[in-house]
């Protein structure tokens, strides 16, 4: 049977539409969507394990459909959503609005939709004759690090759950991927000695050394694109470096004692990210004795913004081939944006990346997802319930 054959049902875009409308911007609570996902689950009587931030204020949610069946296959997607002030959209972000065969709303594509139409088959899942169990996880704090998910891997650990395979529900057009770049960034600050501008020996300019720092991540970045083997299907095919942010200074006249700047790896998964900012590290601490021989206590501090590693699983891997199946694809992707798939998969589960909708709507003023895409996964979520067998 052709999976896009059957239209998207009423209670999957209903689902959709309520998740989207919920403000879970990485900077507010997640609460009032898991909460809605549990009391949902609860309805069926289905437990769901809740594991929260230091503050209490996000949480993960986990659940067993199927519970006493063999380890299943773990359906995975983040609750938080990028914000959207100064974009210029066209519809309310939060309105959930429907037209011309599109979802829109902040989240459609990434990812609310791929939870709704989980949950939306949550009574599938259990009432099916397959042998293995469906697991849902849930995540906070994934558009700012992956920070959630990693306690949720544990709890999971802890509650001896040991899956089968992870369904990363990122918006990859419904085409399973194998592969994507990680996401390592850091914050440098920099300590120098101010002084009068007329007396610069007598200061240490942070400015001017973060800008030597700099100028090593630029130089890496061209010896990446120079010498570093190609990983074809990417759409940039080496690893990248680059400076985001960069401040410091208070005058004209005034050698600035502070500065700051902020910069990111994008890792090939053949790359060693760790490496990369060892490199950086040590090219930091070369430039401190000079520093230091005109005022002890300058130098150069790092920080770690967040450390998502990077993904690369297999097109032989059996949670691939059940994807492929499932979605109707005989073809695997690469993807260029960073997911939770390889903390899933450095755990020890084989994962593999498959949702509706594309990243090109993602984060985007007008964010939608197509009722066909929905309907692809609503189809794939059908024949999920029904498998036998993993691969």
């Amino acid at each position: 049977m052709d999976i896009t054959s059957t239209p998207l049902t009423p209670r999957a875009l209903d689902l959709a539409r309520s998740l989207v409308r919920m403000n879970t911007v990485s900077h507010n609570s997640n609460l009032e969507l898991i909460h809605f996902v549990r009391d949902e689950l609860a309805r069926l009587g289905v437990k769901s394990r809740l594991t929260y931030n230091d503050e209490k204020t996000k949480a993960n949610l986990f659940a067993t459909l199927g519970e006493g069946k063999p380890a299943g296959v773990i359906l995975s997607g983040h609750t938080d959503t990028v914000p959207w002030d100064g974009q210029d959209w066209t519809v309310d972000p939060l309105g959930a609005h429907v037209q011309d065969g599109k979802l829109y709303g902040r989240g459609s594509a990434d990812m609310k939709s791929f939870i709704a139409i989980a949950l939306s088959h949550a009574g599938a899942f259990l009432e099916s004759a397959s042998p293995f169990a469906v697991h849902f996880a849930f995540s906070y704090d994934e558009e700012v690090g992956c920070f959630g998910v990693r306690g949720l891997i544990a709890d999971m650990r802890e509650a001896g759950v040991a899956p089968l395979g992870c369904i990363v529900g990122e918006p990859t057009s419904m085409v399973p991927a194998i592969a994507h770049k990680g996401v390592y960034r850091y914050k440098c600050c920099v300590r120098g000695k101010e002084a009068h501008s007329s007396l610069t020996p007598q200061s240490v300019n942070a400015i001017e050394m973060a800008a030597r720092l700099v100028g090593k991540v630029r130089d890496m970045a061209e010896g990446f694109e120079r010498d570093e083997p190609r990983y074809e299907g990417f759409d940039v095919p080496f690893s990248t470096a680059s400076v985001g942010q960069f401040h410091g200074g208070i005058a004209d006249n005034v050698v600035p004692r502070d500065a700051e700047f902020r910069y990111e790896f994008r890792d090939l998964p053949t790359a060693d990210a760790a490496r990369m900012q060892q490199a950086v590290v040590a090219h930091a601490r070369s430039l401190e004795p000079a520093m230091q021989a005109v005022a002890p206590g300058t130098g150069f501090r790092f920080e770690t913004i967040c450390e998502i590693p990077s993904f690369l699983g297999s097109a032989g891997d059996a949670v691939t081939r059940l994807a492929q199946r499932l979605a109707g694809e005989q073809r695997t992707t690469l993807v260029a944006f960073g997911t939770e798939a390889g903390i899933f998969k450095s755990s020890g589960i084989p994962t593999v990346v498959c949702g509706p909708g594309s990243i090109v709507q993602a984060h985007q003023p007008d964010e939608f997802v197509s009722l066909d895409q929905l309907a692809r996964c609503e189809a794939f979520m059908r024949g999920l319930a029904a498998t036998r067998a993993i691969g």
